[in-house]
């Protein structure tokens, strides 16, 4: 059973972490980008971001996902697509791993 932070003991709900990882056309500008914050903010999401140190355009994120049928639901919507555009992500590349 994965432990809980304190932000969730606090707040009684119990949180996935998820690592997402996907290619996008230019590193810097991802990084950079407050889009995330914009559109998984409202959903409850926090993420952390990584990248490939070996200069490549593969990104990574620790996602904390309240609610994954809501996450599920909205990346199928026009506003995540948008949102993976300005971001510059490459939708075909993006895996999701679930915690084991």
């Amino acid at each position: 059973m994965p432990l809980q932070s304190e932000h969730e003991r606090r707040e009684g709900k119990a949180m996935a972490t998820h690592v997402i990882f996907h290619e996008v056309d230019d590193v810097e500008h991802w990084l950079s980008s407050t889009k995330r914050e914009e559109v998984f903010g409202p959903l409850g999401i926090t993420v952390r971001t990584f990248r490939d140190p070996q200069g490549s355009n593969r990104v990574g994120l620790i996602a904390e996902i309240p609610d994954m049928a809501t996450f599920q639901s909205f990346m199928q919507t026009a506003e995540a697509a948008e949102a993976m555009k300005h971001d510059g992500v490459r939708p075909e590349t993006v895996l999701v791993l679930d915690e084991g």
